[in-house]
Formats: structure tokens, C-alpha cells, sequence
């Protein structure tokens, strides 16, 4: 239908980089006129589909999730540049993942999408990611980097990343995929959908359903009260229904609802281990952590709404609403260790004569003291955007516009119990605490967004200028203490120019200049703390060959941050205040190359190849004003590195494939990284005294290795391992101490796609 293909390449034109309404777009095998916004947009792994950016931008196909049987949204991401994930509990549950040297705390600098709708719990009041999409539902992802993000607010001083979930499909589908591997995990995927042609239109529809069960790869010291400790794993379960509405009308139009939610339960800890004890067991955890478990809930929905009325204009508005709610229940700190409080980090690293280490291993007397992290999250709104095409013969445009209207707020009402622990670490009693006694307050804000860019294309040029702006509301409740409550008003622009020059049918050059911002919460602004803004520069290549066999890209970046802000603490140690660091300057240069050999020589079968690095100088320009000496980013000086950014990132992968079987081989080497402000080596923070939160990581090298075997069409076995060398690495010492990267794991399954 010629009005839906031009509502279709419209969007896909405007947005430059692709990240729009994938809800509306075919499958990635679907032969329509309506063709896939993955199709349209640069895609790392598929040369074929290179198209003229103006920007930094990468795609991870469903193929690349699929491949390996990645659940973990850091596996998934190794194949793109640019990209920095610190590990936390590594099944992908809590990522924490910067782009281009942002701070990586909860993903809360970057913009988190599914299918074009913003997903953190509250995106301006509390967007620390404690909710992450289901990676292994995901149909594919898009990773935005450069000028393009300036249409995708409210964090634009990092980047995008958009989740693209199961689309209906075109025609009959029915998918079932399962799989069993090491530490219980169970996982099954499936779905089934179909457009029909009615007498009002076309009607389409889509029910999925994922579950996963994990029995985790740590275990709980056992004490004599105490006999469950291999329950250390999660169950997470994630339904969804999609329909759609094409009316028989004059015009193209186009309605589609979704609907769907994500529950998860698990007994997850933030506490780590000693370094001592992490040598000799890094999958062990402490008796003291026997309590802890996170239980939430999240549900979205959205309704959609395109209109073409003619072929040089196209309106698409989405009313949405986000739903979250999560009570992670873990231990605070600990009580009475002989007559002293002790938090969590130093006692991993030895404070109180190794007392405090004691009471967590169950061989002191003292009180666990275990808070219930009880939140509440909403987000709403509506988003519209418009297309409008126009121009000359030797000059086109596209203007697109929109305006978004997004209320959401996080309320806090938390509370501490106490648990007596005896010498031999059984619980003689617990004292339950007063609710909302560690925490009741609400953070609320109320989001006006615009933003109007314009592609024009000029013979071999092309510009994408474009401007943001966001008003915003802030209200800030302490009910505990009603002096510490305000409002605020924050007034906010963004501006970006990207630019491309086709040299030949091989060859485009690109470049971009990006003003972004990144808010402060509600509570942080009433208490003074600024905007953070950046000053981002990018300049690349890209290559492809006429075959599509050879893919190449190439891109330096520089970035400068202003009031770069910063959270003193996560998971309890600290002041918990948030603070405007300074200024950061991060530069590097990112390379992506794809080549497949079976395509070039036109053998029977593929022979795909990948490389992926990123070198990053990430550094501090001024030194740090925090004397709080718990808080990771206290006591730095100027000419430090940035925590958590590694200085090089690299991924190497090959397969084989034909008709009948394939197999595939990728390894990912990441370098170590300053976990603190003030670069220490050893566990002690700015006064000097043990935390185990400072220090270093290590860097690892992983591998997984895949293979499969079709049965028939659309019928196939599948097995892999992923950490074949069984690397054994701290990945992080947030929130509380050292923690390990997973183990070795393998896994073998079906899948079946008709």
C-alpha cells in the first residue's frame, strides 16, 4: 500500500537513525511493502542494510541475542562500540551500562526505551534502572550515540538505547524456543500471531509469553537455623499481547495497543565478599545475606495511533503508561558488634579487627540490620510527532517535530528490621521496624519536551540540525521531615548538527556536534544541585562493499562534560546525597568491521566475521569537592581516571553456516578500571580507612562458543557454553564489595519457528 510505505520510510527518514516506532514495523523476514525499521538502519552484522547516518548508531539483530541464547543485556552489547557495562549480578536483571563515559550507576545517564516508550521506572524523578527489559524477549536493540539523541530526552548527555519487542507479525507465526542449562536454568520462549484481512481493515495480533528459572551459581554459608543455601537464584516471568487496527480507509491509518508486564523474584544481595574469601570462593555468600530478596512488578502499556493523510505528511501519537513496583529487602548494616555499628564495605575489608567480617559469616554475636527498599514508580504521558517532507529537486526536506508530556514519580516508603544473630550465626529473634521509619517520601515531576530537527539532503550532503528543549516540574516530599521538602522549575536545551558526505557507492563520511543535559532528581534540585550538560564531537567513516561482505566503521569521539552529576553512594554507605562532581572529559576512538567470507567467494555456506573495539581516556578536570570518604567519587584529583570506564574494550567473533548446521566462536576482552575517584589500588578510602568498595577491577577475557543443527525447516537443536575458560574476575566492587563475573555455564535446547 503506497500510503503505508511513505508513512513507513517517513519515519524512518526523520528519525535518521532508526529508533522509532519499531512497533509498526514488519518482520525482519516478512517480503511487504511496510519494510522493517531494522532493514532501514545501519546494522552491525549485516552489511547488506548500510544506510548514509549522520550519526554514531548500531543495531543488535534478533539473530545476535539468539545466536548464543543471551538473556544478559552486557552479552548482548559486547558487539557494539562504544558501549561500557559493569557487571552486578550477571544475568542482565540490574544493568548498569554507560555510553561513551557517562557514569554507568543503574544505566541512570542514558535514555532507556521499548519500542520507542521510555522504560526506567521514572525516567526524570528516579531513573536508576532496578528494571531492565527482558533481553531475551527482544526482537532486536538499537544503541544511539552522537547527534541524533537530541530527539530522545530526557538523557541526552550519553545516548540511546531502544528495546524492540516482538512486532505482529505479517502473516501465521508460531514460535516456541526452550532451553536447560547449568545452575537449573530453565527458559522458554514463545509466541504466536497473524494480520488478517476483515471488512474493516486489516486486524493483526501477537500473544507471547517468556519465563525463566534460575537456581544462581552462589551459595549461602549454612548455619544450624539455617539449610537453604544453594536458593540463591530467581524466577522471572514476562507476558505480553499486541494488536493492531489498519482501518479500509482513503488514507493509511493505524491503531495498535500493547500490553505487557515483567515479575521478578529473586534472592539477590548487594553485598560482596572479602578479598581473601573471593580468591578462594567467589561464589560463596555470607550467612548474613540469607534474608535478601527482590520482589517487583512492572507494566507497561501503550496506544498508538498513525495517520498518513497525504504523501508529504504523517502524525503518530502514543499515550502510554509504565507501572513499577519493587521492595528489595537486604541487609542494611550490622548492629551490636561489640557495641559498634559497622556497615557493610568496611567490614569486608577488615574494619573492627575483623570483627564485622565475623558477624557476616555467622561467628559473632551482633544484629543484622535488613531494610526493606520498599518503592513505588509511575510514568505516563503522551508523545506526539510529526513528518513533513518537502524541497526541490537538488535539496530535500524532512522536518520532524514533536512535543511530549510525561508525569512520573518514585515513592519511597521503607522500614528496618532487626535479627539477633547468636555466636554460631543462628537468628535468636527479630524486631520488626515502624514503616516508613527509613524512608517516606515522594519525588514527583511534571515533563514538558519539544523538539523539531530537519534532514535535507543535497546531492553527495546531507545535514540533520535539530533542537531540544524540556521544561520541568519538580516536587520533592520529605514526610519524616516536612523542612527539607520544596519545588523546583528547570528549564533545559539541547542542540545538535550531524552531517554526511557520500564520497562513492563505498565510502560516506559523518560528523556531529551535541549540547546535551541530564536532570538532577526532584529531591537533588530542591537541594541546589544543577543540570549536568555536555559538549559531545564526533567524526567517522564507513565503508561497505558492493557484495555487502565488508562492513567497516571507524569513529573518534570527544565529549565534555559540565557539573557531571554524581550519587555519593549505592547500597547504603555514604551520605546518599547526590552532588555535581565537576568536569569530566572523555575521548577515544570506536571500530566496528564485519566481513563474510562465504559471501565474498560465493561459497555454500556463511562465514561471518567481527571485530569490535573501543579505546577510552575518560578523565577528571578537576579534583573531586566530596570530603564525604565513603562516597566513591570523594577525594579525586584532577588528571584521574573516571570509575567504572574501562580503557579498552574489544570483541572478536567467527561462525560457519549452511543449510543443515552452524556453529560460531566469540571472545571479549575488557580492562581493568579504577573503581573509585581517587584511583586507589587497595581497599581504603579517602581517610584512608578499609572499604572494599575501592580499589580496581580485573580485566577478563571470556569466550562463548554455539552451535546448532536443523532438524527440518523451521525445526532446530541448539547448545553452546558461555565462559568456556571458566574466567574467574572481579567485575565490580559496588554496591558492597567484590563480586564475580558468571562461571562457566552451558546450555542445550530446541526452537521451532513456523
Amino acid at each position: 500500500m503506497k500510503l503505508q510505505s511513505n508513512l513507513l520510510s517517513g519515519i524512518i527518514a526523520s528519525t535518521s537513525l532508526g529508533v522509532a516506532f519499531p512497533a509498526f514495523a514488519a518482520e525482519d523476514n516478512a517480503k511487504s511493502d511496510s519494510a522493517s525499521v531494522l532493514d532501514k538502519i545501519m546494522v552491525i552484522g549485516n552489511p547488506a542494510n548500510i544506510e548514509t547516518l549522520p550519526g554514531s548508531a548500531h543495531v543488535v539483530t534478533k539473530a545476535d541475542i539468539r545466536e548464543q541464547n543471551y538473556d544478559d543485556v552486557d552479552q548482548v552489547l559486547r558487539k557494539v562500540p562504544g558501549v561500557y557495562i559493569r557487571q552486578e549480578g550477571n544475568f542482565g536483571l540490574f544493568p548498569s551500562i554507560s555510553l561513551r563515559g557517562v557514569d554507568t550507576t543503574r544505566s541512570s545517564k542514558i535514555t532507556l526505551m521499548e519500542d520507542g516508550v521510555l522504560t526506567a521506572p521514572a525516567p526524570y524523578s528516579a531513573p536508576a534502572a532496578y528494571y531492565s527489559p527482558t533481553v531475551g524477549r527482544m526482537s532486536g536493540m538499537e544503541i544511539l550515540k552522537g547527534s541524533s539523541q537530541v530527539k530522545y530526552g530526557p538523557q541526552t548527555t550519553g545516548g540511546v538505547i531502544n528495546y524492540l519487542s516482538t512486532p505482529i507479525p505479517l502473516k501465521e507465526t508460531a514460535y516456541l524456543k526452550s532451553s536447560y542449562g547449568s545452575f537449573g536454568d530453565l527458559r522458554t520462549h514463545a509466541y504466536g500471531g497473524n494480520t488478517v484481512d476483515t471488512s474493516v481493515g486489516q486486524i493483526g495480533f501477537l500473544v507471547e509469553g517468556y519465563f525463566r528459572q534460575n537456581q544462581g551459581y552462589k551459595k549461602i554459608d549454612e548455619t544450624p537455623d539455617f539449610r537453604d543455601g544453594e536458593n540463591t537464584g530467581f524466577t522471572k516471568s514476562d507476558p505480553m499481547i499486541k494488536l493492531s487496527w489498519e482501518p479500509d480507509t482513503d488514507i493509511y491509518q493505524r491503531f495498535e495497543f500493547k500490553y505487557g508486564r515483567s515479575s521478578l523474584n529473586a534472592n539477590e544481595t548487594y553485598l560482596g565478599l572479602s578479598e581473601a574469601d573471593f580468591a578462594a570462593d567467589p561464589s560463596r555468600r555470607y550467612s548474613a545475606t540469607r534474608f535478601d530478596n527482590i520482589d517487583s512488578l512492572q507494566k507497561r502499556s501503550y496506544l498508538r495511533y498513525a495517520v498518513a493523510p497525504n504523501d508529504n505528511l504523517d502524525l503518530i501519537a502514543t499515550l502510554y503508561n509504565n507501572d513499577f513496583s519493587r521492595n528489595w529487602y537486604k541487609l542494611k548494616d550490622l548492629r551490636n558488634v561489640n557495641g559498634n555499628t559497622i556497615k557493610l564495605s568496611p567490614a569486608l575489608a577488615g574494619a573492627q579487627n575483623d570483627e564485622g567480617l565475623a558477624c557476616l559469616k555467622g561467628e559473632l554475636a551482633c544484629t543484622l540490620r535488613v531494610r526493606a527498599n520498599n518503592r513505588v514508580y509511575n510514568s505516563k504521558g503522551i508523545d506526539t510527532v510529526t513528518y513533513y517532507r518537502f524541497g526541490l529537486d537538488d535539496v530535500q526536506h524532512e522536518i520532524s517535530a514533536g512535543i511530549r508530556f510525561n508525569k512520573d514519580q518514585i515513592r519511597r516508603f521503607q522500614w528496618d528490621d532487626d535479627y539477633s544473630q547468636l555466636a554460631n550465626g543462628a537468628i535468636d529473634g527479630m524486631t520488626a521496624g515502624a514503616p516508613g521509619g527509613a524512608g517516606n517520601r515522594l519525588q514527583s515531576t511534571d515533563a514538558l519536551a519539544l523538539f523539531v530537527q530537519d534532514s535535507i539532503t543535497a546531492g553527495d550532503w546531507s545535514f540533520t540540525p535539530g533542537l531540544r528543549y524540556e521544561k520541568l516540574d519538580q516536587t520533592f516530599e520529605d514526610y519524616s521531615s516536612p523542612n527539607k521538602s520544596g519545588t523546583n522549575t528547570m528549564n533545559m536545551t539541547a542542540g545538535s548538527l550531524g552531517v554526511t558526505y557520500r564520497f562513492d557507492d563505498s565510502w560516506v563520511g559523518f560528523g556531529s556536534v551535541n549540547r546535551g543535559f541530564s536532570p538532577p532528581s526532584p529531591k537533588s534540585a530542591v537541594g541546589g544541585i544543577k543540570q549536568e550538560t555536555s559538549n559531545a564531537f564526533e567524526l567517522g567513516a564507513r565503508y561497505a562493499n558492493p557484495q555487502r561482505a565488508l562492513a567497516i566503521e571507524a569513529v573518534a569521539f570527544y565529549t565534555r562534560f559540565n557539573d557531571l552529576i554524581v550519587i555519593d553512594n549505592i547500597g547504603g554507605t555514604g551520605t546518599g546525597e547526590t552532588e555535581n562532581f565537576g568536569k569530566v572529559k572523555s575521548s577515544g576512538l570506536e571500530f566496528s568491521a564485519q566481513y563474510d567470507a562465504g559471501i565474498d567467494n560465493g561459497w555454500q555456506y556463511r562465514n561471518p566475521w567481527f571485530l569490535t573495539a573501543t579505546y577510552t581516556n575518560a578523565v577528571q578536570q578537576n579534583s573531586a569537592t566530596s570530603t564525604d570518604a565513603e562516597s566513591i567519587f570523594s577525594y579525586g584529583q584532577a588528571g584521574n581516571k573516571v570509575p567504572y570506564i574501562p580503557e579498552l574494550v574489544l570483541s572478536l567473533g567467527t561462525g560457519i553456516e549452511s543449510k543443515k548446521w552452524g556453529s560460531s566462536i566469540t571472545g571479549s576482552y575488557v580492562s581493568e578500571t579504577f573503581t573509585s575517584a581517587n584511583n586507589v589500588d587497595v581497599q581504603l578510602n579517602g581517610d584512608r580507612n578499609p572499604d572494599a568498595r575501592f580499589g580496581k577491577t580485573d580485566a577478563y577475557f571470556v569466550m562463548d562458543v554455539s552451535a546448532f543443527y536443523r532438524l527440518q525447516d523451521g525445526v532446530k537443536l541448539f547448545a553452546g557454553v558461555q565462559n568456556l575458560l571458566d574466567e574467574r574476575y572481579i567485575s565490580s566492587r559496588q554496591p558492597e564489595g567484590p563480586r564475580p563475573g558468571m562461571p562457566m555455564f552451558a546450555y542445550a535446547g530446541f526452537e521451532m519457528d513456523f
